[in-house]
């Protein structure tokens, strides 16, 4: 999951653009083809030359700009290729092995408005991709594995269980907590979603729940951790009698079915995500919600970076903020940042952990533009949101 930026009220934010911008009486895109092209000769010759002059400075400016711009973020991929290569060698890694400069931004002009614009042929509107909701993966559940998750009675339920779980597997209070105030904002409720939580309307990604697990998350845990939940299930099951014990082992059923469509591709990112962009990805992912299984998942979402790290060598207890490095960018660049000693922290860009295209679009990465810099807006951020009453009631429960 990206790092979300600052939130802000998109009405106001709207509201504040119309009220300030001055507004012209008519555009030429909607006028007749007839007034538009009136509108066109009406433009001085000089004008028209001037545009021209200065959308060539612009666009060479532009073409300078990328060629530098490419040049750069090529090295940050070939210092990411040397690093890798070095990993594999057990070869200790050094600030050479990183690019130590900012990537370059754009100073140049901007570009020109033209002053006799020409009707542009109407295009159909983009098709945006519909973000399942949680009422989407509950209606998936029942039509594709006619099941309803076992959703708890109320909000502190969920916590106790989660808290159980992650004790058991040896995350820490502080971790839990810390994680969960960076990710809900210190108040996200168990089925809290990107973009809909403090006000927002509308879903921004199918992130769900205290760690916010995306649909592939939910696949690739199901694919991977599968056999260890339905051993926790099935050890609940033997607890239980009549009724109880009946609704448990159709939930093991069910999720049993999951496991299997889950392990029948490769066990890698983009194969699991393919399943998640299916009906039937929508009803693994509803399995979040589940009071047993939704606290299996979200443990197991941060528990399997502490074992990735301690297999990689990194035995000390990774920091709650350490830990939502590798449970933002992955395990394996996270680690990179992790394994860095604080004096390297402090001097190395945070573009060496991003594609151009994804740094660029991340507003926090850019602004905090060093890891050492990126974690301690992560640690303040958690520091402030620990003391919100979800967080509180959070710890609380451990």
């Amino acid at each position: 999951m990206p790092f979300h930026a600052i939130r802000f009220c998109p009405g106001y934010f709207a509201l504040a653009l119309l009220l300030s911008a001055p507004q012209p009486a008519v555009e030429a895109a909607t006028l007749p083809a007839t007034a538009a092209g009136a509108m066109a000769q009406a433009v001085s010759p000089q004008a028209i030359a001037e545009y021209r002059r200065k959308l060539n400075e612009y666009l060479e400016a532009r073409v300078a700009f990328d060629k530098e711009a490419g040049a750069y973020w090529s090295s940050i991929a070939e210092k990411r290729r040397g690093r890798n290569a070095k990993r594999r060698e057990h070869l200790p890694i050094t600030l050479d092995d990183y690019v130590l400069t900012q990537p370059p931004v754009y100073t140049g002009p901007k570009r020109p408005v033209n002053p006799a614009p020409e009707l542009e042929p109407e295009r159909p509107p983009r098709e945006h991709k519909a973000i399942p909701v949680v009422a989407d993966l509950l209606q998936a559940a029942a039509q594709q594995y006619q099941f309803k998750p076992q959703r708890p009675t109320t909000e502190l339920e969920f916590k106790r269980a989660y808290a159980r779980v992650a004790a058991a597997a040896g995350l820490t209070r502080e971790q839990a907590v810390r994680v969960y105030s960076f990710e809900t904002g210190g108040t996200g409720n168990y089925d809290v979603q990107a973009g809909i939580e403090h006000g927002g309307t509308r879903a921004i990604s199918t992130a769900i729940g205290y760690n916010q697990l995306l649909t592939t998350n939910s696949v690739e845990l199901v694919a991977e951790q599968g056999p260890e939940i339905l051993a926790a299930l099935t050890a609940k099951a033997a607890q239980l009698s009549g009724v109880p014990r009946q609704t448990m082992d159709y939930k093991i059923g069910v999720l049993r079915r999951m496991v299997a469509l889950a392990r029948s591709v490769p066990d890698d990112w983009s194969a699991h995500g393919k399943i998640a962009d299916t009906p039937q990805g929508w009803a693994i992912h509803a399995m979040v919600l589940d009071i047993d299984v939704g606290p299996l998942l979200q443990t197991h979402k941060l528990l399997t970076s502490v074992i990735f790290a301690r297999a990689k060598g990194y035995t000390r207890p990774l920091t709650a903020a350490e830990l939502e490095m590798m449970n933002l960018t992955g395990d394996g660049t996270g680690l990179d940042m992790v394994t860095m000693p604080q004096a390297m922290r402090e001097q190395v860009p945070t573009s060496n952990f991003f594609q151009r295209s994804g740094y660029e679009r991340n507003p926090v990465a850019i602004r905090h533009n060093t890891v050492a810099k990126l974690l301690d807006v992560t640690d303040s951020r958690m520091d402030a949101n620990s003391n919100l009453p979800g967080a509180k009631e959070l710890a609380a429960a451990f």
